[in-house]
């Protein structure tokens, strides 16, 4: 942090003036010492917040001082802060090459799931036979890169549109996983404006790689077939079942016709058996029928699945800065809820408790933009209201069930 050094009286003066044109001063209190700040004064704005801040703002750049808007106790302040440093550039070419590897590892990763050949038990054969049919990964891969890059330059251009410094897309290659990727995100190189901006750039990637993904899990299940489920499954044996979304229920119901996973029988009446089955993915639906995903639906799937991750309304996801926007520093108040949700579906899907994890390391930090006080307008508070709506469409209780012989039919 850089040494905040008390301005002398002229100059506080100056600055006393200049935030006076949009400030109604109430209380002047120097900054320095102890005090992380130049000056701060407590009042009421006389303008517009948004119109006001862009005013300051501009006004106090040729002294190197960004203004922060703040609300503490129903009271308005303006507190002045040392410039915010220029922003590093990046390194594109770092950017490249994680992008070549992720690459390479959707297309393994396709090339897995689309492997037909013999059975081989060694490892080494196995993955020797998949590497030289890497082409059959590209349907999954170019599907799955399409979501990720739609969603990481819905936020990049939104950022830039603000002008609000941001990286290039950094993607995450992970080799030998169901998905060859652990996603990507973009680094915001300085806080947002205020509260519009923030949401503007956090719910332009869902909503953009949520256009891409819908049409490619459409297309895709339209390549997939409904097959019949095994009744039971020998010792040794070992069948994955992907988790549901509403989104995903209708689509697969919209091209298929059918409710699936259809089991072979309800057990109990059909409404009691889906909600059991979406929130806990039990009773399994073995004998019953389902859809054999074609690696673009499994790429349109996935694209649901990190669409809905990305939303959890909780510190640096999307969804937290959507539930920032919204709500303000109120978010603390839902958090509890979230993770005593999330901590409860873990006993279903145990990677809720890596989440539950994640959001604590990351104490509940949230972006703060440099205008607090500035308000979502109707337009953008019934966007964000939207996205609360989808990520109530795509949110997968249990995403992934690995089911493991022997089971009775």
């Amino acid at each position: 942090m850089s040494e905040i050094i008390q301005e002398p009286i002229e100059a506080q003066d100056t600055l006393t003036a200049l935030v006076a044109q949009v400030f109604d001063i109430q209380q002047i209190i120097p900054g320095g010492g102890r005090f992380p700040f130049v000056m701060r004064y407590i009042g009421r704005l006389t303008r517009d917040s948004e119109a006001a801040y862009e005013a300051l703002s501009s006004r106090l750049q040729s002294y190197n001082i960004t203004p922060l808007f703040l609300e503490e106790n129903k009271q308005q302040i303006v507190q002045l802060m040392p410039a915010l440093r220029t922003p590093r550039r990046s390194n594109p070419w770092i950017n490249l090459l994680l992008f070549g590897l992720t690459l390479l590892s959707m297309l393994m990763a396709g090339a897995i799931y689309a492997y037909e050949g013999p059975p081989v038990d060694d490892t080494a054969q196995f993955f020797t036979a998949v590497f030289g049919r890497l082409g059959d990964g590209l349907p999954f891969a170019a599907s799955m890169l399409g979501i990720l890059l739609a969603h990481e330059f819905g936020h990049y251009l939104a950022a830039r549109h603000h002008k609000t410094a941001v990286s290039l897309p950094y993607f995450l290659p992970f080799p030998l996983s169901p998905f060859g990727t652990l996603g990507a995100f973009i680094q915001l190189k300085e806080p947002p404006r205020n509260k519009r901006v923030l949401l503007d750039i956090g719910i332009a990637g869902p909503l953009a790689g949520l256009a891409v993904a819908i049409p490619v899990l459409l297309i895709g299940l339209s390549l997939s077939e409904v097959i019949e489920l095994p009744r039971f499954l020998r010792a040794g044996e070992a069948y994955s079942m992907e988790g549901n979304s509403l989104l995903y229920l209708l689509a697969k119901y919209v091209v298929h016709g059918q409710w699936l996973p259809q089991p072979s029988a309800y057990q109990l009446p059909p409404l009691i058996h889906w909600l059991r089955y979406f929130f806990t993915g039990q009773p399994l639906p073995l004998g019953g029928v389902d859809v054999m995903l074609h690696p673009v639906a499994w790429a349109g799937w996935a694209g649901l699945l990190v669409t809905a991750l990305n939303l959890v309304p909780a510190g640096q996801f999307d969804g937290g800065h959507l539930l920032y926007s919204l709500f303000g520093r109120r978010i603390t108040l839902v958090l509890p809820f979230i993770l005593v949700g999330m901590g409860i579906l873990g006993f279903f899907w145990s990677g809720w408790w890596l989440w539950v994890f994640l959001i604590l390391m990351m104490g509940g930090q949230h972006a703060q933009p440099l205008d607090q006080i500035t308000k979502l307008d109707a337009p953008r508070a019934a966007l964000a209201i939207f996205g609360l709506i989808i990520l109530l469409l795509v949110f997968t209780p249990v995403p992934l069930q690995i089911i493991e012989g022997p089971f009775g039919g």
